[in-house]
């Protein structure tokens, strides 16, 4: 599961969806092209998807803060 919290939508100025953005994303990570990556098997996939997803989202200071808030989303049990 990738390591998510509510957000207000940002305002992108269009109402399209991006159909490729995760098969992008991992490809990038990986350094597979798309082909490769669609060739994946799906729990791999899903696997470098959730890494692609937080190694790209630990490079800014604004994605570390999403991370940070989805690990404390997470939390079940009081510190």
């Amino acid at each position: 599961m990738l390591p998510s919290y509510p957000l207000e939508k940002d305002s992108e100025g269009h109402n399209y969806d991006i159909t490729s953005f995760w098969e992008n994303l991992v490809s990038r990570y990986t350094g597979l092209n798309m082909l490769e990556v669609e060739e994946l098997d799906y729990i791999d996939y899903l696997r470098y998807r959730r890494d692609a997803f937080i190694y790209f989202m630990s490079k800014t200071e604004k994605g570390q803060e999403y991370l940070d808030n989805a690990w404390r989303l997470e939390q079940v049990d009081p510190e």
